[in-house]
């Protein structure tokens, strides 16, 4: 199973690289896949690569589900 991650592009980088913020985590990332990247943009982060843009809301949403699911796994 694979995990992508919503991630918030905070600073576009040479070589089709960006900086990007995991909930707060910062980390660099490669969006050689995408076109129209800008900073502020959502992408869908998995194993270092932007694979798509995300609407906002729905970035924030599933930031929203993931932490409640690491809340609900904290009790298991």
């Amino acid at each position: 199973m694979c995990l992508a991650i919503p991630a918030r592009v905070i600073e576009l980088l040479p070589d089709e690289m960006a900086r990007v913020s995991l909930d707060g985590v910062v980390v660099n990332a490669s969006v050689a896949l995408l076109e129209d990247v800008a900073t502020g943009d959502y992408v869908v982060l998995h194993v270092g690569y932007a694979l798509a843009k995300i609407d906002e809301d729905e970035a924030l949403r599933t930031l929203s589900l993931l932490r409640e699911a690491a809340l609900l796994g904290a009790d298991a």
